[in-house]
């Protein structure tokens, strides 16, 4: 007796092994860009499989070699998520060899991201809490590749190319903004979905837990902000206008304009005079970037320095480092403007 009742749970055990394994041997095989678009998509993939990250925490994303793992990850991939060329531009060309089975959805030309224009000068306007006209409703009749519609940039491609931002008009930072990351977990539980329909209800369902996580998330940054709301600050490179114009706390300049080359020494002493003239009490360097270049500009001011990082290079991937992203670039600030009032 005993030992027909082992026999049958011995049966039992391997069914479900075997089922488990078929279970995830039928989920998608994703691949996605950066940490924080894979803490995204993991979150809407959770219960069911885990995506594959392309580019490891630390690493640039803006000039990146492949090690074989990853090549293999984007080969082969059913869907691969990535920000676009405007972040990666090396990677396009991965993508169209490797991933040429796959449904590719390029966050950049979706139709629910809102996109900011690249803001040209070392120091920025001032805004209202209302002035949020630099979003742009995409016009998605005209291809990414389109460059029609950037005619009235012209002017400024010579700057662009010394700056370092000349893959296009708009800021590829679109994960920064909290109304961005909502909609694309529903871009995300879509795709999904339509690749692997069995487990639509988990996608979706997914993706509205994480989006109503992320409203707690946007009040409790606010709350955590109005500590030093009226304080200024300055960023190493403007990175960061998705994260002010989600919470309306806007920097007042970047020492660099893009992240590919250093700044003019005319823009350093542009940044540095307005620092000393208008007392700014913090200034962000980012750990990827050189902190001499920070220093130099904080000579003779009286203003803190603060670490800050929006890709999250020290955090563990996965579903949590979204959310713990965007805690710590809100503490960091928060941080930084305290200490400068001591």
């Amino acid at each position: 007796m005993e030992s027909s009742m082992s026999r049958k749970l011995y049966f039992q055990t391997a069914l479900g092994l075997i089922l488990g394994s078929t279970a995830m041997a039928e989920a998608p095989s994703v691949a996605v860009d950066i940490a924080p678009v894979h803490s995204l998509v993991a979150r809407v993939m959770d219960g069911v499989g885990a995506p594959n990250l392309i580019i490891p925490p630390g690493a640039s994303p803006h000039e990146y070699s492949l090690r074989p793992s990853e090549a293999q990850s984007l080969q082969d991939a059913d869907i691969v998520f990535w920000i676009g060329e405007d972040l990666t531009p090396w990677l396009e060309k991965s993508i169209d060899t490797l991933s040429q089975n796959a449904e590719i959805t390029t966050l950049l030309d979706q139709s629910e991201t809102k996109l900011l224009k690249f803001r040209e000068n070392a120091l920025f306007e001032a805004h209202d809490h209302d002035d949020h006209d630099d979003h742009d409703d995409h016009d998605h009749d005209k291809s990414h590749d389109d460059h029609e519609d950037h005619d009235e940039h012209d002017h400024d491609k010579s700057h662009d190319d010394h700056e370092g931002h000349n893959h296009g008009t708009h800021d590829p930072h679109a994960w920064l903004s909290i109304d961005n990351a909502q909609s694309w977990l529903n871009v995300f539980a879509a795709k999904l979905s339509a690749v692997d329909p069995e487990n639509a209800g988990v996608y979706y369902g997914n993706a509205a837990s994480a989006i109503a996580e992320l409203d707690v998330v946007e009040k409790k940054i606010n709350a955590t902000l109005d500590q030093v709301r009226g304080n200024s600050f300055v960023v190493f490179h403007d990175a960061y206008q998705y994260f002010e114009n989600s919470f309306e706390f806007f920097a007042a300049g970047a020492i660099s304009l893009g992240d590919a080359s250093d700044p003019s020494a005319a823009r350093i002493a542009e940044v540095q005079g307005r620092i000393k003239n208008e007392g700014i009490d913090c200034i962000l360097s980012e750990p990827q970037y050189n902190a001499n270049m920070v220093a130099t500009v904080l000579s003779g001011t009286d203003a803190k320095t603060g670490v800050i990082d929006p890709l999250g290079s020290s955090l563990e991937p996965g579903p949590n480092l979204y959310t713990e992203l965007v805690y710590d670039m809100a503490e960091t600030l928060v941080g930084c403007l305290s200490d400068a009032k001591k």
